[in-house]
């Protein structure tokens, strides 16, 4: 099999992730504001930075993930569609207009890089450089024998994700809070992605090097 075909293959699964993807984000929501979502935030600081950059990888970083997405997952969080201990009643009561209102204000922040590290990829003698380079092709173009598509058709090369679409900017998120994401989608713990399961249907065929590899390259990708 030719490289050329190869390349058609990946354009056409990521194109049709992005199709069935398009579908979950489907839903119109209100547009915030900035101003008045800087008056609700008080409470998320203690893990999520006042500007939006955590300072531990246990918790995510907000700044410039994407209004869009953003509202979605505090709603989901809202609703009980997604659970995070640590968020439990944190949002109850809260109308869509202020999820969006939040949403608006993190995004508007920069979003700091955490940086990837020289790591060694656990039960492998990968490390490095080595595991960098493994990252980034897993980013860039996926691990087609397995059907894994590329991230950055969705996530976009530099990681600044799509907006419109829905797609959260990956670029410079906690290492840690990547891999356990893509664990928790793998594992069926995290179902934030719709009926279509895209990021399940990703995650499903990753193995934990992998996982840890794109994680790392993630962290430093801007």
């Amino acid at each position: 099999m030719n490289t050329k075909f190869l390349n058609l293959v990946g354009v056409t699964a990521g194109a049709l992730l992005a199709v069935a993807a398009g579908s979950v984000n489907a839903a119109i929501y209100p547009k915030g504001d900035a101003m008045a979502g800087e008056g609700l935030v008080a409470s998320c600081a203690g893990c999520h930075g006042m500007d939006g950059n955590s300072a531990m990888g246990a918790f995510p970083k907000l700044a410039g993930l994407g209004e869009k997405y953003l509202t979605k997952q505090l709603m989901d969080v809202r609703d009980g569609n997604r659970v995070i201990v640590e968020m439990t009643g944190m949002l109850d009561g809260m109308s869509d207009q202020q999820l969006a209102d939040m949403a608006a204000f993190y995004d508007a922040k920069e979003r700091q890089l955490s940086g990837a590290k020289q790591i060694e990829l656990v039960g492998s003698s990968i490390s490095g450089d080595e595991a960098i380079a493994l990252g980034e092709s897993l980013y860039r173009g996926g691990n087609l024998e397995v059907g894994i598509p590329s991230c950055a058709g969705c996530h976009a090369p530099s990681g600044a994700g799509n907006d419109p679409a829905g797609y959260p900017a990956l670029g410079g998120q906690h290492a840690d809070y990547i891999a356990k994401q893509l664990r928790m989608f793998r594992d069926g713990l995290r179902h934030s992605d719709g009926e279509v399961k895209v990021m399940r249907g990703v995650a499903e065929r990753m193995s934990n090097r992998e996982i840890d590899a794109l994680a790392n390259y993630i962290a430093g990708l801007h």
